[in-house]
């Protein structure tokens, strides 16, 4: 019988998951031994690990390095089937999702993990101007801007404009740290392409946080740390600092002179994924949909929500949208379906944290453990790649990206630096980049904003 039918009491509860990241993918991988059949819809027919993207943008590894196919996970499983797919609707009475060009699933169980997109606060520029990083094509999409920004400088450096080799990242969390070290060890490599100029003394990267010091999480101790070594790498800091808006050559602050820069990073925040909207209840600031203690959607008991699109309560507040969440909620959104199964009683959901780790660049991370244990410099770091590569999917990935890692870290070269797109060069038109950039970003900003 289809998935896309009722199924029977005779058979096995039909358990759809809605997005294959981290959550929807452990909710399936707790699942595949259960009496049950499930079904995982994603718009993309890859795992990321998102994590590593900005590895690909800054040309450390390539996408296939970071990217798995889902129905190579489940190959041989006879529970788990995957449906390529975009979701436009979902109706909590009739117990269906609603997929674009195709009929309804009807489920018993439904586990929303769709994942948070990009928000860009309402800042007028961002959404046309700035580079998100969320997803693979982002990532290929970066990497093809910052490589062509200097190619277009080698070939006419007066027609490049002003700011074309100035690289602003927004938000001074993880991602925008991890973003920034890797751009200026690219400034390195690049160095070495280009003989007719030097890249690391006329390419920038800034970074803009708004509070008063990076990574907000974490102990003082470490984010004057991971400053210091920013700083010493060439990185240009500026902390307490808020953007007003964005033109395609400028940044404009709230405080202080604008920047010139042709190219803006936006690592500043997220918003739980447009699915969220479709349920129909309760929702965080953040578009979150706000869940039960076991993790179920307060109207609809059979319906969960889990990862970065539940705002799951914790001791100060909702839980941090983070892979451990993500990987714990949905496990655990698995294992109330099982115990629903059994006729057993809810758990409620209790997140461990295992703490949080961030890369600054070649030999130098910092980490925070359980038991307030912490570490930084070259013991952080080699930390942080045993756990990134120990946590990747399939081992083809994990060897891959070792290998990737070795070279470059033994090499001093950043391997990966291909431009992908089908941009045609012309002297005649020095600035076509820019234009054929912005289809690309409009192409994959209406991709992003659709639901899965």
């Amino acid at each position: 019988m289809p998935f896309d039918t009722p199924s029977p009491s005779s058979e096995r509860p039909h358990v759809v998951i809605v997005g294959a990241g981290f959550a929807g993918l452990e909710a399936a991988k707790t699942l595949r031994d259960a009496p049950v059949r499930v079904t995982l819809v994603d718009r993309n027919n890859y795992h990321k690990f998102q994590p590593l993207l900005y590895e690909v943008a800054m040309a450390g590894l390539e996408p296939d390095d970071i990217a798995h196919n889902v129905r190579n996970i489940f190959q041989g499983n006879d529970t788990v089937h995957f449906r390529l797919g975009t979701v436009t609707n979902i109706d909590p009475v009739l117990q269906q999702v609603h997929l674009h060009g195709s009929a309804p699933l009807s489920y018993d169980h439904l586990i929303l993990a769709a994942g948070a997109v990009s928000t860009d606060f309402g800042i007028p520029g961002v959404e046309e101007h700035a580079y998100p990083l969320k997803n693979v094509p982002d990532a290929v999409n970066l990497r093809n801007r910052v490589l062509r920004q200097f190619e277009r400088y080698d070939r006419q450096r007066e027609a490049a404009g002003e700011g074309a080799l100035s690289f602003v990242i927004v938000g001074g969390g993880p991602t925008g740290v991890e973003m920034a070290g890797a751009l200026v060890e690219l400034f390195d490599t690049l160095n070495d392409d280009f003989a007719e100029f030097d890249t690391r003394e006329e390419a920038r990267c800034i970074l803009l946080e708004m509070e008063d010091h990076l990574l907000p999480p974490y102990k003082r101790s470490l984010q004057d740390y991971t400053r210091q070594v920013l700083e010493g790498r060439g990185v240009d800091v500026h902390t307490g600092t808020a953007v007003e808006r964005v033109d395609p050559d400028r940044v404009h602050l709230q405080e202080g002179a604008p920047i010139p820069a042709q190219t803006l990073v936006w690592a500043a925040g997220v918003k739980a994924s447009p699915v969220a909207d479709m349920v129909g209840t309760e929702q965080a600031r953040d578009g979150r949909v706000v869940v039960t203690p076991d993790l179920s959607v307060p109207e609809y008991p059979t319906v969960y929500a889990v990862g970065d699109m539940a705002a799951i309560e914790g001791e100060d507040g909702y839980e941090p949208q983070l892979a451990q969440v993500a990987i714990q909620s949905g496990r655990h959104a698995a294992k109330q379906i099982q115990r629903d199964l059994r006729n057993g009683t809810r758990e409620p959901f209790e997140y461990w944290d295992l703490g949080q780790m961030a890369t600054i660049g070649r030999n130098a991370a910092v980490a925070e453990l359980g038991g307030g244990i912490s570490f930084k410099g070259f013991i952080a770091w080699f930390l942080w790649v045993v756990i990134h590569i120990a946590k990747l999917v399939g081992f083809r990935n994990r060897l891959s990206a070792l290998v990737n890692w070795a070279y470059n870290y033994f090499t001093y070269n950043r391997s990966a630096r291909l431009i992908l797109d089908m941009v045609p060069i012309s002297d005649d038109v020095p600035m076509e980049v820019e234009e054929v950039d912005q289809q690309v970003k409009e192409r994959l900003k209406t991709v992003e904003t659709q639901p899965r």
